[in-house]
């Protein structure tokens, strides 16, 4: 297919996702510090506007966490620097988001975890509701 073919195609994604295993690493060794994104894909030909929960184990969530991803681009949104009231995600603390967009969207979930030399990286598929 080629350009032109591709601008009457329909957006890819889901409006909402969900990311169970949340946690910041607390500490980071050597030049890469320790940290957590939500990978963001908007193929659709206007902005998503996102709303972020973030749950915890034993604590209230902070709710109403905003960011916008531009048309047809991409965004890594840290998690260390989401914040709701004041409040941001603590490290060391497990925790869980939800992502509601106002237009269809990708999600993917990532981890670097530094805090030994034999560093770490997840990355995996948000849940799709």
């Amino acid at each position: 297919m080629s350009p032109s073919e591709a601008k009457g195609y329909e957006p890819l994604g889901r409006t909402m996702w969900m990311i169970p295993d949340g946690y910041i690493p607390p500490d980071s060794s050597g030049s890469l510090e320790s940290h957590e994104s939500i990978c963001v894909l908007n193929t659709c030909s206007e902005d998503a506007h996102l709303v972020m929960t973030i749950y915890f184990e034993d604590r209230e969530p902070l709710e109403g966490i905003e960011a916008v991803i531009p048309a047809r681009r991409t965004r890594h949104v840290r998690t260390a620097g989401l914040e709701s009231e004041g409040q941001k995600i603590p490290s060391g603390v497990p925790y869980a988001i939800t992502v509601h967009s106002d237009v269809p969207i990708i999600v993917q979930y990532s981890r670097l975890d530094s805090t030994q030399p034999e560093l770490a990286l997840m990355s995996v598929m948000a849940y799709p509701v």
